[in-house]
């Protein structure tokens, strides 16, 4: 009973400090209407939004290249297209397909969809044809909406489905299927009753080993993992949002349904551009960044000269996650920002398990922090047994937030309720997470185990290298031997002989690679992942 109490109070002066509570000052009404509804509703991206129309109806909700919408706005396109997708037999359980930037698009479908009980499935803006059709043939997707410059890839594959266009250039030419803009104008803009079920937002994982799989996503059953997540990272009720990274992956979209929780702003651009990014956050007076590293990689490759020429006084948050942050990007970022930087680590499957302050960044760089409240965290050996301080193990996460299994009917390894987060790390002496790497990314050469990510992080500090990429070939004598792919930075040098030395000069002998090749970038997926299996056939 004291647990409960106490979770509560918990929960209830971390949303008093971020603003949730007593965000309605002066119309209390509409506090009991927004409760009302989330009861409704629940916590999907129908019920926040449905919400924030009731709390804050004239705040804007998204800002992107077309002009501004507020929380109404969208709450009676939403319901629009809803009643539309609803007389072509749109409801409960079905699957739609979505391949769309970050643009408002991409918020009325998704929060329609939900308005319907229906899922919706989240198609990577990078994927080819083959990808598209195997998993919405998989799925068995009922609708396609996509963004116009996507039709071509959608006219080869042999998947069929009606489709709708989520983004067009221009509204008033004529298209080969309808739009949203155009199916929204003049609707019945009524509001709907909850469904008996919850949709699910579909979100797949990256596919950078093999076929992207389905993450069934739930709705959080309780706002806990929201307030442990708002404990560590200073975001506030009515603050904007840049939001970068792709909202189709688990990252951004996390971000996107913060913000609208908060009733803040969502500021999106179709595709990343760094300096573009600099003056939306200057123009819109934005006090939060939501990037993957590769983004914040290259807005702090623009120099000062370049970032200086824009107001970023209003920035107190960098939020990065989506894959590894390497070597020091953090502690360059923040000399150049402020401590403002929070890496966040988790995956598609475990949502976010770890946050790491711009303190801990100071004091332990490379680290991905220590558990949010309400996350169990575990390093444990292959016999699920947990492992010293300081030794290397597979990492396993409980929270609130986990997936629930994948589509197909398989799932991630659980032991003791423990969710496999697919990686190797380890905790130091204050309880902060390193990551080590992938737990099958291991290289045996020479009968050593070695694991990529610290050969990786190495390489990046050093002053000639921008990045690096270490994968494990075979290799008749060795197994398999080390091979390091490489990317200088801008007008710097190094020969392959210099990238070993300074390998040899700090790690064991057996982690130099033996292999060292130069490329002007490496491959990477939407969310800056590197694409390790096109590397391997290099």
């Amino acid at each position: 009973m004291l647990g409960t109490v106490s979770n509560k109070f918990h929960v209830a002066r971390i949303m008093t400090r971020a603003g949730v509570v007593g965000s309605t000052v002066g119309r209390p009404d509409r506090g009991v209407r927004a409760i009302r509804a989330l009861g409704d509703w629940g916590t999907s991206p129908a019920g926040a939004f449905t919400a924030a129309a009731i709390r804050s109806p004239n705040s804007i909700a998204v800002i992107d290249e077309r002009g501004q919408l507020t929380y109404r706005d969208i709450h009676q396109r939403t319901n629009a297209l809803a009643h539309h997708w609803a007389s072509q037999g749109i409801g409960v359980d079905d699957i739609v397909a979505l391949m769309a930037r970050n643009h408002r698009g991409f918020v009325d479908a998704t929060v329609a969809l939900a308005k319907l009980g229906a899922h919706v499935l989240l198609l990577n803006t990078m994927f080819a044809g083959p990808q598209i059709d195997a998993v919405c043939a998989r799925e068995n997707v009922k609708l396609i909406v996509h963004d116009e410059e996507f039709s071509d890839l959608f006219d080869d594959i042999a998947y069929e489905a009606p489709r709708e266009l989520s983004w067009v250039d221009d509204e008033s030419a004529p298209h080969d299927f309808p739009t949203l803009g155009g199916i929204i104008v003049g609707a019945n803009e009524d509001d709907h009753t909850a469904p008996a079920k919850s949709g699910r937002q579909i979100i797949l994982t990256s596919g950078t080993t093999g076929m992207p799989k389905g993450a069934q996503r739930p709705s959080p059953k309780s706002i806990e993992p929201i307030a442990a997540f708002l404990e560590r990272i200073p975001y506030r009720s009515g603050d904007s949002w840049m939001i970068a990274a792709p909202i189709f992956h688990a990252w951004g979209f996390l971000n996107w349904v913060l913000t609208t929780a908060l009733s803040g702003s969502t500021v999106v651009r179709r595709r990343f551009d760094p300096e573009g990014t600099l003056d939306w956050i200057a123009r819109y007076r934005c006090e939060n960044l939501v990037v993957v590293p590769v983004m914040l990689q290259r807005i702090v490759e623009l120099g000062p000269e370049v970032i200086n020429r824009y107001d970023l006084s209003s920035l107190k948050v960098i939020a990065v996650s989506g894959s590894a942050l390497p070597g020091d990007l953090a502690g360059r970022a923040m000399d150049l920002f402020g401590d403002v930087v929070y890496n966040l680590y988790g995956s598609t499957e475990v949502a976010i398990a770890t946050i790491a302050t711009p303190q801990d960044l100071r004091e332990a760089p490379g680290t991905a922090g220590k558990p949010t409240r309400w996350t169990d965290l575990k390093i444990l050996d292959d016999h699920g047994r947990e492992v010293p301080q300081g030794e290397v193990g597979r990492i396993f996460i409980r929270s609130g937030l986990s997936f629930e299994g994948y589509t197909g009917g398989a799932d991630k390894e659980r032991i003791n309720g423990l969710l496999s987060s697919g990686d190797v790390g380890h905790l130091d002496e204050a309880g902060r997470l390193f990551i080590d790497g992938r737990d099958d990314d291991m290289i045996i050469t020479g009968g050593e185990n070695v694991f990529p990510r610290e050969i990786e992080d190495l390489l990046a500090d050093h002053s000639s290298i921008e990045e690096a990429s270490v994968i494990g070939v075979d290799d008749e004598r060795w197994g398999q031997k080390l091979k390091a792919f490489v990317v200088l930075r801008t007008g710097e040098t190094i020969d392959a002989q210099g990238v070993k030395d300074h390998v040899k000069a700090h790690l064991a002998g057996y982690k130099v690679p033996r292999e060292v090749v130069f490329l002007e970038a490496l491959p990477r997926n939407a969310t800056g992942k590197v694409l390790k299996r096109e590397l391997g056939t290099e």
